[in-house]
């Protein structure tokens, strides 16, 4: 019992990374009505200020991987949480688009480094039996974060011009506990600790967490993986890209695309706008995006249940169905003369719940699980890089296509992609299930 404390404890610590990350990117919801009238942007400059966010999470993700290599995963955790108060402060602060949008750029940095840090450390520390469910914790925290953006802001809607500053400062608190946080007895990977010939290190960190048994179980598993790539040469980037491991760094980037190009930031984000241009009020557009947000928040727990359960690519093929319907009712929908808020309002909440129980957290569960010890930061890395490449072209583009197009081609765009997502699945996708990391890799031919 004393063993199961422990692993949620640290869980928990880890994914507060996750909550801030959720809060960042839906706490400019409620602002960006008084963000556009205040600096007189466009909707193509309400879209920079917007992604420019997600440009900063891609060249994080990016640069994250081989940090925690190099420095293991805890500092870095460390650093994201610094950064996330700096840029909080900064954005609340701002008096020019400029120093909003740098400041906009620097939390994208935190969130970008915190989607692959996050994900990595929980898949390392977790036993196979319950990696899905602690994995998908961190989607699960991420969708917290939304809901509280959206409630604070809702709250914080009537307190004058000044209120999207308010709006901006909130996650410098959750940062500044973050921080203390991981300040607490929290413990470096253990896989990392063993990478870097600590033996006795991570075998005190495994024995914390599941006593041991758990020693006995993975600590061969991991001398054996160390030992093949002890014979191996430094890992290089342009590896990714050859031979077995580039067609799994392939299938990892795709489905970590798929993921953000099927539409999910840009609901997140503009759903307010959505809902005022299916004819509500302002008030009443964030109290429904306060629904979107509690339903995202509501799915993911259906996800913890059944990942572990299911499996991870079941879980994938139905959310995609659910996702193609919703889309293709608002597509339709809006395509309408006239607009109905209330079945705008059920189908957003069917495309999020569909969304919130498979791509949302099974995405980070399948990259964390199918890529090896040796190439796992770079390699998580890259495909995350990919994902905010793609948020930042769908956060960018949307407010755009909505302005000139219409919600309409906009849904439909988002629709296409989600069919695609389907086949990629069903065609590429192996199931990971209950499977140790060290297995995964085998089967996978990686560890030969």
């Amino acid at each position: 019992m004393q063993n199961r404390k422990f692993l949620y404890w640290i869980t928990f610590v880890a994914i507060n990374g996750g909550l801030l990350f959720g809060l960042n990117m839906a706490g400019i919801s409620g602002a960006v009505d008084m963000i556009k009238s205040e600096f007189s942007l466009t909707d193509s400059g309400l879209g920079t200020v917007a992604a420019l966010l997600t440009a900063g999470c891609l060249i994080g993700a990016l640069f994250t991987g081989n940090f925690t290599e190099k420095y293991g995963r805890k500092k870095v955790m460390l650093f994201t949480a610094v950064l996330y108060v700096i840029s909080a402060v900064g954005c609340a602060l701002s008096a020019s688009t400029l120093s909003l949008t740098l400041f906009r750029v620097l939390s994208g940095l935190s969130v970008g480094a915190t989607s692959v840090v996050g994900p990595m450390y929980i898949s390392e520390i977790s036993p196979a039996q319950k990696r899905g469910m602690l994995v998908s914790m961190n989607q699960f925290a991420i969708t917290i974060g939304i809901v509280l953006a959206y409630v604070i802001d809702y709250f914080l809607m009537d307190l004058g011009g000044n209120s999207w500053r308010y709006m901006m400062l909130v996650p410098a608190l959750f940062g500044a506990l973050y921080f203390a946080f991981l300040l607490i007895g929290f413990p470096e990977s253990p896989r990392w600790l063993f990478s870097k010939g600590m033996r006795d290190e991570a075998a005190l960190v495994l024995k914390k967490i599941g006593g041991e048994q758990l020693v006995d179980t993975e600590l061969p598993e991991m001398e054996k993986s160390v030992k093949v790539e002890s014979k191996q040469d430094a890992m290089k980037f342009g590896e990714l890209f050859r031979g077995k491991t580039g067609k799994i760094v392939l299938i990892g980037t795709l489905i970590a695309a798929l993921q953000q190009i099927t539409g999910i930031n840009a609901v997140i984000m503009f759903s307010p706008e959505m809902f005022k241009a299916a004819g509500s009020a302002q008030a009443d557009s964030m109290m429904q995006s306060m629904i979107v947000g509690l339903v995202n928040f509501l799915m993911t727990i259906v996800a913890l249940w059944l990942v572990d359960k299911k499996g991870r690519k079941t879980l994938l093929l139905w959310g995609a169905v659910g996702m193609i319907f919703s889309l293709g009712y608002l597509t339709f929908e809006f395509a309408k003369p006239a607009q109905f808020g209330m079945g705008v309002l059920i189908a957003l909440l069917v495309y999020i719940s569909f969304f919130a129980a498979s791509f949302a957290p099974v995405m980070w569960v399948i990259i964390s699980e199918i890529y090896p010890t040796r190439i796992k930061g770079l390699a998580m890395s890259f495909s995350t890089a990919i994902s905010w490449f793609c948020t930042f072209l769908t956060v960018y583009f949307a407010p755009v296509i909505q302005g000139t197009l219409g919600l309409s081609y906009l849904f439909a765009i988002f629709g296409v992609f989600s069919i695609i997502a389907f086949v990629f699945v069903k065609i590429w996708i192996p199931e990971t299930k209950g499977k140790t990391l060290e297995q995964i890799e085998k089967e996978l031919g990686l560890n030969s």
